[in-house]
């Protein structure tokens, strides 16, 4: 943009005059060769001198005032032709436009400043009408103090030096927005190189711009309306991600159980900034008799739709696992139902059961990472069981896989918002995860967090992800004394139940339990004992174990038909021993084992303290 004959009658009037007064001027016809002007010679100067109205546009020509004689008949029949070749009005140009005009009629805010220190030299009327009148030839930073605070004097110089158009968006005005000015405005801002001419000499030198200058035009887009629009988009998006967030939080464990022989800790972190939460779960399930279960998954895709689906599953995992089935036999019942809560949704599940009587991590995988177990020693590895499809796809039969998990070890399960990377390799980031692992010393509640930091999970990370992390401790001094493990082989026969009433009680006598509870004790193995000499067959184990909670009492036989309580009849002969120790113990269950057989076991709750 060229800014030319700038002056104290912006704009510039002779150049507009003249051009008008071409235009008004008539023309020889074509083809008719002009003679020589009629009158003496020295009056062709006055004739050609056009009085100017008080504008600057030239007026009328008349007999008067252009005092030359008159030409011939042919002459005047010439003139009159070419004037009726001229059209009467001619349509308005941009060059018969002010640019006063122009600018004074923009909406937006307007101000023009050249020279280095940026002097003033014009501001339209929305300028003004936001800022107040500024006074012109003044430096940008006296006049114009608003620049300092929006950051615009240094976005000028810089496009002073380079030439080119810079922007900054949506500046905050206080006061500037509004008929009233009454609520704080937002402009996006963006200054123009321009170049500023000479407008000639004027009464105040400081305001005459006497020589050419590079100036910068400022425009200002009043973006109001749109800051608003996005500010209450921004707040609703995060009312319903909070909404999602709190539904997904209320479908995962309030609080985790803590077993007897585990220390385990969860964390799960949502992805992103929107309300798209996944569907990532993880959960804790004691099982009885010492043992735990612990499950991870993550539901495909985002959103409510995705947690709704987690939910039912997380909830139809606890109610299998009551059951008390094997790990691929969880994972068999829930492949039917994903497909029945919504057949477009797939899941991905580990679930894992940690027996402590025999140090290891039993498990069945549904197209879920791996498990990352860490030995006493440090080292890392992988639990390299193969594992099935995901669950909801069908027709796959899942098996069951195990790895050591004694004392001193530890487990990590986890999705794969912890892992995965759009421009790596997911194994890259499971290996990552190992090292990570490897290092990650502490309660299992450090642990989670530490792997989160070496990760790179920050609380803008894009995918969900959820951990769970379990620690098998070695008990030593006192700790230890509070777990004990005794253990008798029963081969049949009429002195079984005797034989296992005396270890019994001897066990409980040495471990110190008050006479009610041993007495209670002794009472559940021999009704065990004898339930499973009636109808199991060898080979038969009873097993006592002692945590710092509750006293265990198990038996177990090569009979896979499991046990149920039931209502004996006065008549009956049988059928009283479940009832017996469901009714003085805390808890009783029973389950298949993988060798064919069955476990009955009961527990006692200890007293705290």
């Amino acid at each position: 943009m060229i800014f030319t004959r700038w002056s104290a009658k912006f704009p510039g009037t002779q150049r507009r005059g003249a051009a008008r007064s071409d235009r008004a001027a008539p023309r020889p016809a074509s083809g008719t060769p002009s003679g020589p002007p009629s009158g003496p010679p020295e009056t062709a100067p006055e004739a050609a001198a056009v009085p100017a109205a008080v504008d600057g546009t030239p007026s009328a020509p008349t007999a008067a005032t252009t005092g030359s004689v008159p030409a011939a008949r042919a002459e005047h029949e010439d003139t009159a032709a070419s004037q009726e070749a001229t059209p009467a009005a001619l349509p308005p140009t941009v060059d018969a436009l002010s640019v006063h005009e122009i600018l004074g009629t923009i909406p937006a805010l307007v101000a023009v400043v050249y020279g280095p220190e940026h002097r003033l030299a014009y501001v339209n009327d929305a300028y003004a009408t936001v800022f107040g009148a500024r006074p012109a030839g003044r430096t940008a930073r006296e006049a114009l103090p608003e620049f300092d605070a929006l950051g615009l004097l240094p976005l000028m110089d810089q496009v002073l030096r380079s030439g080119k158009p810079r922007t900054v968006k949506s500046r905050k005005v206080s006061g500037g927005a509004g008929g009233d000015r009454t609520r704080d405005g937002y402009y996006t801002f963006t200054c123009t190189p321009i170049e500023v001419a000479a407008s000639g000499p004027a009464p105040d030198p400081e305001v005459a711009c006497v020589a050419p200058h590079k100036g910068v035009l400022v425009f200002g887009a009043d973006v109001t309306d749109q800051i608003e629009s996005a500010e209450r988009l921004r707040a609703s998006e995060a009312r319903q991600r909070e909404a999602a967030v709190t539904l997904q939080r209320s479908l995962l464990p309030q609080e985790l159980e803590q077993p007897d022989d585990l220390c385990v800790a969860a964390t799960y972190q949502p992805g992103g900034t929107d309300a798209a939460v996944g569907g990532d779960w993880y959960d804790v399930i004691t099982l009885g008799a010492g043992r735990t279960a612990l499950v991870i998954g993550d539901v495909m895709g985002r959103g409510v739709r995705a947690a709704a689906v987690m939910g039912q599953l997380r909830t139809a995992v606890r109610a299998y696992a009551r059951l008390d089935l094997p790990p691929h036999e969880v994972l068999q019942l829930l492949d039917g139902l994903a497909a029945e809560i919504d057949a477009s949704q797939i899941a991905t599940c580990v679930y894992a059961v940690h027996d402590p009587n025999e140090g290891r991590l039993v498990y069945a995988s549904a197209g879920h990472l791996p498990i990352l177990v860490r030995n006493p020693d440090g080292s890392v590895h992988r639990a390299a069981e193969p594992t099935g499809p995901p669950l909801g796809t069908g027709g796959w039969l899942h098996t069951s896989g195990s790895v050591p998990l004694g004392p001193g070890s530890s487990a990590v399960l986890y999705t794969d918002g912890l892992v995965e990377r759009r421009d790596k390799d997911i194994d890259d980031g499971v290996e990552a995860l190992e090292r990570a692992f490897a290092g990650a010393a502490g309660t299992p509640d450090i642990v989670c967090d530490r792997l989160l930091r070496s990760l790179g999970i920050t609380a803008t990370h894009d995918d969900d992800v959820a951990i769970l992390v379990l620690q098998h401790p070695e008990r030593t001094g006192h700790d230890a004394e509070l777990f004990h493990n005794a253990a008798l082989e029963l081969h049949g026969g009429t002195e079984a139940a005797p034989r296992a009433r005396a270890f019994a009680s001897g066990v409980l006598a040495s471990w110190r339990f008050s006479p009610e509870l041993h007495d209670l004790g002794v009472l559940a193995a021999s009704e065990l004992v004898a339930n499973s000499l009636q109808h199991g067959h060898p080979p038969m184990r009873l097993r006592l174990r002692r945590t710092d909670r509750r006293l265990i009492i198990e038996v177990t036989d090569g009979d896979d038909h499991l046990p149920r309580r039931r209502r004996a009849e006065p008549v009956d002969e049988a059928g009283r021993g479940i009832s017996i120790v469901a009714t003085i113990a805390s808890a009783w269950g029973s389950r298949r084992t993988p060798g064919g057989g069955k476990a009955v076991w009961c527990e006692f709750a200890l007293p705290r303290g």
